[in-house]
């Protein structure tokens, strides 16, 4: 029988409260326990910006979307009656944001995102899905949060897309905890035997070290991290235990299990 504190092992959820819903039920049906407690805040941006997205939106070939966020953001300011334009792509890095655009009424046909077995989601393994199409002179919108990566984006200029505009159809930013949130946060941390963090994104993992209290050892704590940029931040903040694993329910149970399968293990070794 495992020891009490191998057997309460719980998963962390630390991504937007807007998809903490959706990804708890499934996380469940796997059979993870886990709870939600957000490290990114999600707000709205000025509509200015999806505004001028919407217009532009005609003349483009693709529309990519960063997040379900961007999607959220962008269909927020859709114009009555609007029909998604029969050429134009919408492109995203992960299953979250193709069903939302499916949701809004983009056509599946029309929405590209990385093979399902790619051992990662993001722009580096959306692009081959993209680079054998003429991008010369095609007009390109990226649909964002304020800042972030322009790696596709350079990847389309090299190729002749033009123009390439960006807009900041959300916000992210740092949480605001209350007393109870604090004293709910200081618990979990408190306890590094029984915790695993999940974290989707390395801001969520600097706002973690912002709003923690101090004295905090974090070689201590454990955490799964969807991506490598996400994972290596955790280990330069000095979490002592990091892995790697897909950003999906099915592979996060997996990697859940092999760590309280190793915590077990160790607790019976010593």
């Amino acid at each position: 029988m495992a020891s009490p504190e191998t057997a309460a092992l719980q998963l962390i959820l630390t991504r937007p409260q807007q998809q903490a819903g959706d990804w708890l039920q499934r996380l469940q049906a796997q059979g993870v326990p886990a709870r939600s407690f957000p490290l990114l805040a999600i707000s709205p941006a000025p509509p200015e910006q999806a505004q001028a997205a919407w217009a532009a939106l005609p003349r483009a070939r693709l529309a990519f979307f960063v997040s379900p966020n961007a999607v959220e953001g962008f269909f927020a300011q859709a114009p009555a009656g609007f029909e998604w334009p029969a050429a134009c792509l919408a492109a995203c890095v992960g299953p979250g944001s193709a069903r939302a655009l499916q949701a809004a009424g983009v056509a599946a046909s029309l929405i590209i995102q990385p093979p399902a077995d790619a051992p990662s989601l993001d722009s580096e393994h959306l692009w081959p899905q993209l680079s054998g199409m003429d991008w010369q002179g095609q007009a390109v919108l990226m649909l964002r949060g304020e800042g972030g990566r322009d790696w596709l984006a350079e990847r389309l200029r090299e190729r002749g897309a033009a123009p390439i505009e960006f807009f900041s159809v959300y916000r992210r930013g740092c949480p605001q905890l209350d007393a109870a949130q604090q004293e709910e946060l200081a618990d979990l941390l408190a306890q590094p035997q029984r915790m695993l963090w999940l974290f989707s994104s390395g801001e969520a993992v600097g706002h973690l070290h912002r709003l923690a209290p101090a004295g905090v050892d974090w070689s201590r704590q454990r955490c799964l991290a969807t991506h490598t940029r996400i994972a290596e931040r955790a280990r330069a903040e000095g979490w002592g235990h990091v892995v790697l694993t897909r950003p999906d329910a099915a592979a996060v149970a997996q990697a859940f299990g092999a760590v309280q399968a190793d915590a077990y293990n160790h607790f019976h070794c010593e």
